[in-house]
């Protein structure tokens, strides 16, 4: 995987809501994630399952960042 796609892997889990990234099921969030990226990038066959891979890696990260954005929104509310 390229670093240009890497970026725009985590600049759209940036770019997703919280609620999407704690809520979604495993398969349905690296979909999500994948077609995003996918729309910012042209992917051939090999490179999508290669990212989805890489995303499913990456879940239990990108939870930790949503929980984390979670909290931090609540507490400037609080």
């Amino acid at each position: 995987m390229t670093p240009k796609i890497m970026r725009q892997v985590w600049s759209v889990v940036e770019k997703t809501q919280t609620k999407t990234l704690l809520q979604m099921d495993d398969a349905s969030l690296v979909q999500l994630l994948v077609k995003q990226t996918k729309n910012q990038a042209s992917l051939d066959c090999h490179e999508a399952d290669f990212l989805g891979d890489y995303i499913q890696s990456r879940l239990p990260l990108i939870r930790d960042i949503a929980h984390e954005r979670q909290y931090n929104l609540q507490s400037t509310f609080n």
